[in-house]
């Protein structure tokens, strides 16, 4: 009996040492966990890049930028186009052990990269392009082997690239471009054979291609253009069978070009222009059927030109050697470019004579023009032209001079009381008759109306119980006072407007095609609105809205862009219009106001803020840019990529099917269209771009380095794995 109680005691001492030992050991792991949890606050408050934050880190979690995992630890950190300004050093990268991504790009940062980036061993994104850091790359980076995206272009990063970056065996998009790196291409790169895409483009490496990278077997992207790249191209280059885009251009690349490059029949896009290839062009591209741009100009390249004319669509062979007679098969959809080879011969339609290589004959184009003005009567036209210009400036305007006239001119009529002119307009509508009705607004119809003198105009018709409420009045004045300080070529221009006891209305200029939604809707209309024009669109739409929010005496805010208030001209050039429910923003007004806008074009945070800013608008204008390169709604692609798991879309697909697909200038606007819309529909207001930023962007005339639009997925853009631009400037 007491051999069993003996036992039985131990092992209830048995038991309740492992209970005292797991409890020991759980508030260790608990104390540990809570320690780690305050290195990762005590490093987000030390950074300064949260200084609008209170010090109380318990809801840190919910800060901008900021995603934690489920057990309240620093997962993701996500500061894109914010701009913080400080240097990179200011912040501890050690103290988070369990980020997996770290997008820092457009925040203006500076400095080093630190050393401490290459203890993140969870990590598996990694974005810091877009900024101002210098000096090499630190070697420790190449200890994150998880690390799937790597990019770091568009900095001033210096130095030659790390042999050790072939330990990222992981990577599929690696970026090094726009920086300064020099010397060698190393050869271990050919061992990151997951590799997609590879950009070392606008560097100054000065070495030759290794053979290498023709083990990169899954790549899709090699671009390399803008570097001081010597030697021949690699035959092994002829192995990535999957490649849709290669650019070798503007480096000193000499030999012949391989026929194994014929081999790539995925290839899309082949840019070797701007070296020292000679030799002849090599039958087999023509076996690469997808090849739609081969750029071979400027070159020494001799002899015939192959007839690729059914497979390739756009072909420049300038500036070589070349001679024969152009095949006619050239004749057809291909775009072609052969000037300044001087033993071309041909005839086809605009092909320009061979011009000999003397300095003689490098004039510009409007150097060999002449004009039909003689030089002796330039100073009469300057004469007769000022005296125009000093009409103009004397004239009285037409508002005090047209009056007391029953049909006076109504289109120079600003604040017009409409004494005079109502009648013409109850006249010209007949009482606004429901089939002069042409839309409707948020506040009222919209009807056409010919005027006596000839004109035709848009007129705004408030409904009646609207025009009788005291506060449609006071939104109905302010409008007008805001339109008619609005002076710009792409805003629909308010000629007048009536103030009368029976009805309000305003006078717009008239818009001959209506707005873009019918544009859109109708399949033939739709045609007409080339992929060129609706660039254009888009581009309008960014200037008029960077009008208003940044260049008038007051922000004005839209708050209703959709594509029924965007309207076409004959020209199919687009103004945006209804400001019916546009406020002047006090900057020191809360800015409450009733939810406002279109259904499928609102920003997300007006649900629950109620607050309008700019960056609504900014929401609204990427919706729309979408809408047109669609030619429908994107509403469900966008359900569709804040899932989860987005399919993976490409940005080819999406394209509006009843257009052909853009060719290769108009694709690289249609890349930075893209790119900048999926900016604008960032969830976080303060994380998208400003239509200033917008405007000048597209005004800089930029062309983007873009991949192939078949290749470019939507989910790289929307988290911004593929971006050109410039700074989120405010």
């Amino acid at each position: 009996m007491a051999p069993s109680v003996s036992i039985s005691i131990r092992i209830v001492a048995l038991w309740v040492l492992c209970i005292f030992m797991h409890a020991t050991t759980m508030s260790f792991v608990a104390a540990s966990k809570s320690s780690a949890l305050e290195l990762e606050a005590k490093a987000i408050l030390e950074s300064g890049w949260w200084s609008e934050y209170s010090n109380d880190t318990s809801s840190l979690c919910r800060w901008d930028g900021i995603i934690c995992n489920d057990v309240g630890s620093v997962a993701k950190i996500d500061l894109a186009w914010f701009r913080l300004g400080y240097k990179i050093s200011k912040f501890n990268f050690s103290s988070f052990p369990n980020l997996f991504s770290l997008n820092l790009s457009y925040t203006q940062l500076s400095g080093r990269i630190p050393l401490e980036i290459g203890t993140l061993s969870k990590l598996t994104y990694l974005d810091l392009s877009h900024n101002n850091l210098i000096g090499d790359l630190p070697l420790s980076l190449a200890k994150l082997t998880q690390l799937v995206t790597f990019n770091i272009s568009s900095n001033l990063i210096s130095g030659s690239i790390s042999k050790e970056l072939g330990n990222l065996k992981n990577l599929l998009v690696l970026s090094l471009s726009n920086n300064r790196f020099s010397g060698p291409i190393p050869p271990t790169l050919g061992l990151l054979t997951n590799l997609s895409n590879l950009d070392l483009s606008f560097n100054e490496i000065n070495s030759s291609i290794p053979s290498e990278i023709g083990l990169l077997k899954n790549l899709l992207n090699l671009d390399l253009q803008q570097n001081k790249l010597i030697g021949p191209i690699p035959l092994s280059l002829g192995h990535l069978t999957n490649l849709a885009f290669l650019s070798l251009s503007s480096n000193q690349i000499n030999g012949s070009i391989p026929p194994e490059i014929g081999n790539l029949k995925n290839l899309s896009y082949l840019f070797l222009n701007n070296n020292n290839i000679t030799g002849e062009i090599p039958i087999e591209l023509g076996d690469s059927h997808c090849i739609e741009i081969l750029d071979l100009s400027y070159n020494y390249l001799i002899g015939n030109i192959p007839d690729f004319s059914n497979s390739i669509k756009e072909i420049n062979f300038s500036y070589n050697s070349l001679h024969g007679q152009i095949p006619n098969g050239y004749l057809g959809h291909t775009t072609y470019i052969f000037i300044r080879n001087k033993d071309l011969y041909g005839d086809i339609k605009g092909f320009p004579p061979s011009l000999p290589s003397s300095p003689n004959n490098n004039r510009s184009i409007f150097q060999q023009i002449k004009f039909s003005v003689p030089l002796a009567s330039l100073p009469g036209f300057l004469i007769l032209g000022c005296f125009f210009l000093f009409r103009c400036w004397t004239r009285k305007p037409k508002s005090e001079q047209s009056g007391e006239t029953k049909n006076g001119d109504l289109f120079s009529i600003w604040n017009y009381d409409g004494k005079i002119a109502y009648e013409d307009i109850i006249e010209a509508t007949e009482n606004f008759n429901i089939r002069y009705c042409i839309g409707t607004g948020s506040y009222g119809n919209v009807y056409k109306a010919q005027l006596p003198n000839g004109k035709v105009v848009a007129l705004k018709k408030l409904h009646r119980l609207e025009a009788e409420d005291p506060i449609f009045d006071k939104s109905f004045k302010n409008e007008v006072k805001m339109l008619t300080e609005i002076r710009h070529r792409n805003i629909v221009k308010l000629y007048g407007y009536c103030l009368h006891k029976r009805c309000m209305f305003l006078v717009y200029e008239y818009m001959e095609m209506g707005s873009l939604f019918f544009v859109l809707s109708n399949d033939f209309d739709a045609v007409e609105l080339d992929w060129m024009k609706r660039m254009n669109i888009i581009k309008s739409i960014a200037h008029a809205l960077s009008y208003m929010h940044h260049e008038c005496v007051q922000v004005i805010v839209h708050r209703d862009i959709s594509s029924k208030n965007i309207l076409l001209n004959s020209k199919l050039e687009a103004f945006v219009a209804d400001f019916g429910t546009a406020r002047l923003l006090d900057p020191n007004s809360s800015n409450q106001t009733l939810l406002a806008g279109t259904y499928g074009y609102v920003a997300p945070e007006l649900a629950y803020t109620m607050v309008v800013t700019e960056k609504c608008d900014v929401y609204s204008f990427g919706v729309v840019a979408l809408e047109i390169l669609m030619g429908r709604h994107p509403g469900e692609l966008l359900t569709s990529l804040s899932s989860s798991s987005p399919q993976n879309v490409m940005l080819d697909e999406i394209l509006d099917q009843r257009l052909p697909p853009p060719n290769h200038l108009v694709a690289q606007d249609v890349f930075l269209v893209a790119t900048i819309a999926f900016a604008c529909l960032r969830s976080k207001p303060k994380s998208r771009p400003t239509t200033k930023w917008v405007s000048q962007e597209f005004l800089s005339h930029k062309k983007p380095k873009m991949n192939p639009l078949h290749v470019v997925s939507l989910w790289s853009l929307r988290n911004q794995e593929i971006y050109t631009g410039g700074e989120n400037e405010t």
